[in-house]
């Protein structure tokens, strides 16, 4: 006795199309901008976000505008006093939540590795706060806050994914400085 095989249920929706994937709205809708030289050049809140150059390194930006922080800590010594530089830090941050967060918004990202004026601020901040020390000592300044920076071990690393806009931005580099700081105390109490 032959055996029909069962047939194979209908698709309940026969010929009908995929609907498309819906497309998000406004800035998200556009991909990232890249960082680079023109674009830095179409508005002076980019270049002080991008580190007068600095954060346009192709290899390690964050770093870059760190090498950039000391050099020009450096040389700013020479003419402002403890009391400048505390203002320039203060006035910087502050500042640089606006800054930060406009240049992000232009390159439609929320943290883009190009934007270093959060390492400048946070980086003379460190260095303020250990002069007088030798070159020795601020290498190994500049080695611990980029270990805090690129690492971002808890808390820094809830601060960086919970802050967003340019608050987010400032911050948690500032959380990275207190901890190299922090590092830098117990090392001298030690010895």
């Amino acid at each position: 006795m032959p055996t029909d095989p069962t047939p194979a249920p209908a698709d309940p929706l026969p010929n009908l199309p995929n609907p498309p994937a819906p497309r998000p709205a406004g800035p998200a809708a556009a991909a990232p901008r890249r960082a680079d030289a023109p674009f830095m050049l179409t508005h002076p809140l980019h270049i002080v976000s991008l580190g007068f150059g600095s954060g346009l390194s192709r290899l390690a930006p964050g770093t870059a505008g760190t090498l950039f922080a000391w050099a020009s800590f450096e040389v700013l010594s020479r003419y402002l006093t403890v009391l400048d530089w505390g203002l320039l830090i203060v006035v910087g941050f502050f500042a640089g939540i606006g800054i930060t967060g406009f240049t992000a918004k232009k390159l439609r990202t929320d943290d883009p590795s190009a934007i270093v004026w959060d390492e400048i601020v946070a980086f003379w901040l460190v260095l303020l706060m250990v002069t007088p020390i030798g070159f020795t000592g601020r290498l190994w300044a500049f080695v611990l806050f980029r270990f805090f920076d690129m690492v971002k071990p808890p808390p820094i690393r809830y601060f960086d994914r919970r802050l967003k806009g340019g608050f987010g931005i400032m911050f948690d580099d500032l959380v990275a400085a207190f901890f190299t700081l922090l590092v830098i105390a117990l090392w001298r109490m030690s010895v």
